[in-house]
């Protein structure tokens, strides 16, 4: 069997796909990329067992059809340093010896039988239908993903969830310290239903969707989800469990409301971090009619740091403390100039959201405060 295709965009789709297979696996063939030849495509399988992502390409010639496996450092190595050419690929499906021809030169390896790579399971049962557009997706989970935990008792905490109800579609995560709820109003069912989506998989989409549009369509069920994009396809196995009542979580009646220039607060803060306690991280904010104070300090090292910023406030005198390191973390993911947030006292969890909601989606971050001594 004889194929043609492009080494540019067999080298991009690899890279992708090399993001899935794990320095261990279970099966020795998990360390191989799958190829399928039909009709004229190729589509490349990468897989550990629980996530299995596929991409097909366009073949520019090929002679035949026909299945082999080809371990994963071979095959990338062979590639990456290769400029924009074709490569022909020559494979005997009975030694399963592969010679890969390319402008000035030739590489012989040995492949392996496809028939040991497992197959996917189909989603099937009570399957519920979601479909988004990829850049709306891509947006969600990039602000969502840096709140998911590692968190050996509570596995649920370990992904995003995905709570779709009669009036929208929200995606959520939280780590105990921090929590994002962005909701999509432009999504809905009367049907509710939800899923987990693990960090790697929510990782693997975000790193290989495009971000030009298109819709995604995701069809899962209690125990698995297949993501469907212009690129290629994800199945991965779902976070089994009851998220907590992260509404619950979110206070509602936080009278004191702080708006500044989110690039503004976000580099004060890196001036000011430095000289927190490496332990706590804490960076003390110190509110006022017109003006907020930050200030850090470690008392171990002798170091302190104190900068005054000029912002908008209407509220009551306040100090309050947040852990830096996370409150940079939320700055950074919410991309908009100007912040609010809403703060009650020095014990009650402070809300931020953007001043401007993007159309049809309503973005909101929750920090825990820390204990101040004072």
């Amino acid at each position: 069997m004889r194929f043609t295709l492009s080494s540019t965009a067999l080298n991009s789709r690899l890279q992708i796909l090399s993001k899935v297979i794990n320095s261990k696996n279970s099966l020795p063939i998990l360390e191989s990329f799958l190829f399928q030849i039909r009709s004229g495509q190729v589509t490349i399988t990468a897989s550990d067992s629980e996530n299995v992502m596929q991409v097909t390409l366009p073949l520019d010639e090929t002679d035949g059809d026909g299945d082999f496996a080809v371990p994963s450092h071979t095959i990338l190595d062979a590639v990456r340093e290769l400029p924009e050419q074709p490569l022909t690929f020559d494979v005997n499906l009975n030694s399963y010896e592969v010679a890969v021809a390319y402008q000035n030169g030739v590489y012989h390896f040995t492949a392996q039988n496809a028939e040991e790579y497992p197959h996917n399971e189909p989603i099937n049962g009570d399957v519920h239908v979601i479909t988004i557009n990829a850049s709306v997706l891509n947006d969600n989970i990039t602000r969502t993903l840096f709140a998911t935990d590692n968190n050996d008792i509570r596995p649920v905490m370990n992904g995003i969830l995905f709570d779709l109800s009669a009036d929208c579609l929200a995606f959520v995560a939280s780590d105990g310290h921090k929590l994002v709820r962005c909701r999509n109003y432009d999504i809905k069912s009367e049907t509710p239903a939800s899923f987990i989506l693990p960090k790697k998989p929510a990782t693997l989409l975000k790193n290989s969707m495009g971000k030009d549009g298109g819709d995604v369509v995701i069809k899962f069920n209690d125990k698995a989800a297949e993501i469907r994009y212009a690129d290629g396809v994800l199945i991965c196995r779902l976070i089994e469990g009851v998220y907590p009542n992260y509404n619950a979580a979110i206070p509602s009646d936080n009278p004191n409301e702080l708006t500044i220039d989110r690039k503004t607060l976000h580099s004060a803060l890196r001036r000011v971090l430095p000289f927190a306690s490496m332990s706590s991280q804490l960076v003390r904010f110190r509110l006022e009619a017109g003006g907020l104070e930050l200030s850090s300090q470690d008392i171990d090292f002798a170091t302190s740091a104190k900068e005054s910023l000029i912002c908008e406030y209407n509220g009551q005198p306040l100090v309050i403390g947040f852990r830096g390191d996370f409150l940079m973390e939320i700055l950074s993911t919410i991309d908009v100039d100007e912040i609010k947030m809403m703060l009650g006292d020095p014990s009650r969890a402070g809300v931020i959201v953007p001043s401007e909601q993007p159309e049809g989606e309503d973005v909101l971050m929750l920090i825990m405060p820390l204990l101040l001594n004072d």
